[in-house]
């Protein structure tokens, strides 16, 4: 047989791999990112939300046993430390700028009646601002219903 006479045919090369549809493995990765972003983003937000309620139960717990701070400067330290818990576990520009009354009553949210705007914590509104105390100012009584809400702010994260 001759070479010309031989049923041969040309090389045959195969198609080029097209880029769709990918892979499984993209597909996998396709999910897998977004769900690992949602969960770094989630578990970074719970524990700066635990971490600043234990600092701040340590702190609460810190001027509850200090003898030699007055009642002013005591009420001082509270109203600022349930003021910087609260712009720590919601959006600042939902709790910055309250003040006076609405800032008591965004801390009654978590309880039944109004503890703040009617009882005690009302004294928190305007604690900084305040030249001397009333004589009805019960600082352990204060303290003990601060502690209630950082326990609530605990249960509702």
């Amino acid at each position: 047989m001759q070479g010309n006479s031989l049923p041969l045919r040309d090389i045959h090369t195969s198609e080029l791999i097209g880029w769709w549809p990918p892979a499984v493995g993209w597909w996998l990765l396709a999910l897998a990112i977004p769900v690992l972003i949602f969960l770094v983003v989630w578990l970074y937000k719970r524990l700066t939300r635990k971490t600043a309620i234990k600092t701040a139960k340590k702190l609460l717990r810190e001027l509850k046993q200090d003898t030699t701070a007055d009642k002013g400067t005591q009420l001082q330290a509270l109203s600022i430390l349930i003021r910087r818990v609260a712009i720590s576990m919601n959006a600042r520009t939902d709790v910055a700028s309250l003040t006076g009354r609405l800032w008591l009553n965004y801390l009654d949210t978590p309880f039944k009646g109004s503890p703040f705007s009617e009882g005690v914590g009302r004294y928190l509104a305007d604690a900084p601002y305040r030249q001397s105390l009333p004589d009805d100012l019960d600082v352990s009584q204060l303290i003990n219903l601060c502690e209630e809400w950082l326990k609530a702010q605990g249960k509702n994260r």
